[in-house]
């Protein structure tokens, strides 16, 4: 990957740091994107001192002007855009249907579902321009299967991101770009430990780790090799399918 450019969004913590991180030791050059300046600059100050490329843009996922401008920055900076990872994602609130308000739903399918086509429509315009073909990675969850009491937000915009993935990957592949989508398990990021406290530790510990098979949660690290796979010329036949880095979870329920 030396010398080629990769995009990330919600770049300065978790999954999307991991995987900024992880596209740098492998020699591309690096476009970290999210909401968090000061995240950001520490995120590229690490690259940098490994002998990395980085560049950050502070960016919100479900403004079109901003996912333009984001783009246009990986361009203007480094002259095109190879890979992309569309990891923003917000959990929203836990509430049920007959309470949830107008606003939250809204402001998750903002970020979440609407944020990710954003994104593939200005990445798949710059990826045709440049003509290099190139990988795009959408990121789920395993709640783009399985839904949860109070998670009706959440879990309907991961589901979206299924058919979004699988549609745009059929337009894009005759063109030589690939897409395809992640759906991690319960991995060990700061949504993760949002989640504990909602539902209580002993809860957790007791009631849904034990369906795990591994018996533990993910590392961020950990998803992002799978990330880094699926953009790779390793994964050169693989496009709008799902990749599900769980643990066996999903096989329990």
């Amino acid at each position: 990957m030396k010398d080629k450019v990769a995009l990330i969004t919600g770049a300065s913590s978790g999954i999307g740091r991991a995987t900024a991180e992880a596209f740098a030791a492998k020699g591309a050059r690096i476009v970290a994107a999210a909401r968090r300046q000061d995240e950001l600059d520490s995120l590229v100050a690490t690259i940098e001192a490994s002998g990395g490329q980085a560049t950050a843009i502070v960016t919100d996922v479900s403004s079109p002007k901003e996912v333009e401008r984001m783009v246009a920055h990986a361009i203007t900076t480094y002259g095109r855009l190879d890979y992309a990872v569309n990891n923003a994602a917000i959990e929203g609130v836990l509430s049920p249907i007959t309470e949830l308000a107008d606003e939250a739903w809204d402001q998750v399918m903002n970020i979440n579902l609407r944020g990710t086509f954003l994104c593939l429509k200005h990445q798949a315009r710059a990826m045709l321009k440049c003509g290099n073909g190139g990988a795009i990675v959408n990121v789920g969850s395993v709640n783009s299967f399985l839904g949860f009491a109070g998670g009706s937000a959440y879990v309907t915009s991961k589901h979206g991101l299924v058919g979004l993935t699988t549609s745009v990957s059929a337009e894009l592949a005759p063109q030589g770009i690939r897409v395809n989508l992640i759906c991690p398990g319960i991995i060990d990021t700061p949504m993760h430990h949002r989640a504990r406290k909602l539902v209580g530790d002993e809860i957790f510990d007791k009631g849904i780790l034990p369906g795990v098979h591994l018996q533990r949660a993910g590392l961020s690290e950990e998803i992002a090799k799978s990330i880094v796979f699926l953009c790779s010329d390793d994964a050169s036949y693989i496009t709008g399918t799902t990749l599900t880095p769980d643990g066996g979870f999903t096989m329990t329920i």
